[in-house]
């Protein structure tokens, strides 16, 4: 693809507008009715979201799925060990992206992230395929292996051990982070670029709103 054809690409945004006087003072509720929004548009993977954090004072980025959120942060799964995990342990300051791209709209949290109870791994665990339970233990996530066969061997060897286990146990090594939101920004396309952009700060235990230049 040439620099002009790249230079074209454009959406002009006029599904809906932002403005202070229709959004909710708090933005956990407000992000429930923008999610409940994305479900029911059925956008694919409504809840993937881009989780970005420090790695030697670069910017590390991937996607990972949303698995609850409520008033005391956004909650997803991962392995410990895996180059997130790792980075997270030495930097607990994060970022969460949503893109809907048919609703023209993308919210961004920042905040500090946290291992979620035991108690809470271990629900969400379980409550997984048992296919996914097993995938757990198969892979040691982010590091190099020399091939495929290597996940075969390994799936193959703790489907035997699990074989006659009613109850899987949840590795050590996984279970879930908790983001604990700072900031919480809302945008939603407008016309011309002139975007609504509304940010949530969290100060002495509320919510100031604030609109942003687009």
């Amino acid at each position: 693809m040439d620099k002009t054809t790249l230079a074209n690409l454009r959406n002009n945004y006029t599904l809906n507008e932002l403005l202070e006087n229709n959004v909710s003072k708090n933005p956990i509720i407000q992000f429930s009715v923008w999610f409940k929004d994305a479900i029911n548009a059925e956008l694919v993977e409504a809840n993937a979201m881009v989780l970005s954090t420090i790695k030697d004072s670069k910017p590390s980025a991937r996607v990972v799925l949303l698995k609850g959120f409520d008033e005391n942060g956004f909650v997803f799964f991962t392995n410990y060990t895996s180059h997130k995990g790792q980075e997270l342990s030495g930097n607990n300051a994060a970022c969460l992206t949503f893109f809907w791209d048919k609703l023209e709209r993308q919210v961004r949290l920042e905040g500090l992230m946290e291992k979620v109870s035991s108690e809470d791994s271990d629900a969400y665990f379980w409550s997984r395929p048992r296919e996914s339970q097993i995938g757990a233990w198969v892979s040691d996530q982010s590091t190099v292996i020399k091939g495929r066969e290597i996940l075969d061997e390994k799936l193959a060897f703790y489907q035997q051990k699990f074989e006659n286990e009613v109850v899987i146990p949840r590795p050590q090594h996984w279970g879930g982070y908790v983001l604990k939101p700072q900031t919480m920004e809302f945008w939603q396309g407008r016309p011309n670029r002139l975007h609504d952009r509304l940010l949530y700060t969290h100060e002495n235990d509320n919510w100031k709103i604030e609109r942003l230049s687009p």
